[in-house]
Formats: C-alpha cells, sequence, structure tokens
C-alpha cells in the first residue's frame, strides 16, 4: 500500500497538466508564468504589451445624462461622436476635460476650461466662467454638453453646482439629480468637500 504523499504525487503527474498564469504589473508588463506538471519547475516568461498598467476600457461611453433641458452630461466619448450630438440637438460644447481635442469646431460653439481632477484642485474657481457659457447658451435656446474625460467627477461636479446655483437646490438634492440622469457620477473626495461647502 502507497502513502497519500506518493499517490499525490502519482495522481498529479499523470492528470494535471501544463498550467500557465498571465500576470500584469502596476508598470503593464504581461508577464507569464508556466508551472510544469512533471517537476513542477517555474517559468516566467515576458511579453510585450502596449498596456499602460491598467485595464484599458475599449468600449464607447455614449451614455447622455439629461441634467435639464439645456444641460447635457458626458464623457468626451459622446463629445466625440456626431450621431449622438446631433440626436441630442447639441448647440455648445463645454469641455472641463484636461487634453481632450475639441472634435467639431466648424460645427459648435466650444468653451474650453481645463481642470484636473485632483482632490488639491480648486473646483469653485472654475465656476463662474462654466455658468457665464451654460447662461449664454441658453439666452441663444441652445443646449450645452458638459463633458470631462470620463463625464464622472470634474463635468459632473460643474453640474452639480450649476444647480445648486441656478435653482437654489441643496447639495444632496443636485447630487442625487445629477446621479440619476448619469449614474456612473462620482465626484473626487475634494470636490465632494467642496460642494458641500458651496455657498452660490
Amino acid at each position: 500500500m502507497q502513502s497519500f504523499s506518493h499517490e499525490l504525487q502519482n495522481f498529479s503527474r499523470a492528470r494535471l497538466k501544463k498550467q500557465s498564469t498571465r500576470i500584469t504589473t502596476a508598470t503593464g508588463k504581461v508577464l507569464v508564468e508556466t508551472r510544469s506538471a512533471d517537476d513542477g519547475y517555474i517559468t516566467v516568461v515576458a511579453e510585450e504589451s502596449a498596456a499602460c498598467g491598467f485595464v484599458q476600457d475599449m468600449c464607447l461611453d455614449l451614455q447622455v445624462g439629461v441634467i435639464t433641458p439645456f444641460l447635457l452630461l458626458s464623457s468626451q466619448d459622446a463629445a466625440s461622436d456626431i450621431e449622438t450630438l446631433k440626436k441630442f440637438k447639441v448647440t455648445h460644447v463645454l469641455n472641463v476635460a484636461y487634453g481632450a481635442m475639441n472634435s467639431f469646431p466648424e460645427q459648435f460653439i466650444y468653451k474650453n476650461v481645463s481642470m484636473l481632477d485632483l482632490s488639491e484642485t480648486k473646483l469653485t474657481s472654475y465656476l463662474p466662467q462654466c455658468f457665464e457659457f451654460i447662461d449664454e447658451a441658453r439666452k441663444q435656446d441652445g443646449v450645452v454638453l458638459l463633458h470631462c474625460n470620463a463625464g464622472v467627477s470634474r463635468s459632473a461636479s460643474i453640474a452639480i453646482a450649476y444647480l445648486m446655483a441656478n435653482e437654489k437646490i441643496p447639495f444632496d438634492d443636485a447630487l442625487n439629480r445629477v446621479k440619476s440622469a448619469r449614474p456612473s457620477v462620482q465626484p473626487n473626495a475634494g470636490f465632494l468637500v467642496q460642494l458641500k461647502e458651496y455657498q452660490p
């Protein structure tokens, strides 16, 4: 009669196949670790990769949140999609992203307000010029598409502050309204603090 460990070794050698595990490091380098079933020896091979240290989302985000009839909220993907812009009758685009180009400068009125999505960014210092652009478009019966890169933090924070100032509603109500229009909204921690303290 064989020992349990001896039986287990024989079973492993006879039945288990070579296994590989793909590992992506924090820098984006991809390694493939392969364990042989016969001797348990591990081989690590580096693969060429264009990864950036994070998982890239290759799906377009064309979801547009209707904040008011004249103010829409989206990511840069929707702002770069002419069919989406036409569908929502956009006339003006407020781009608060950093490094996102204006896709159709001949067809829409643009305003660029480059902001960094950092907790220490002074959000309230950007509000007057953003509000002025939105209000001017509204006077012209225009529709403003407000976007940053992902449509989650910067542009959402501008939309929340605009509702607080324009409709005189408290922060929680403004946040809930913007979230119901675009569920992915999540201002960074610093913006949340500033919005809670904001007195329009």
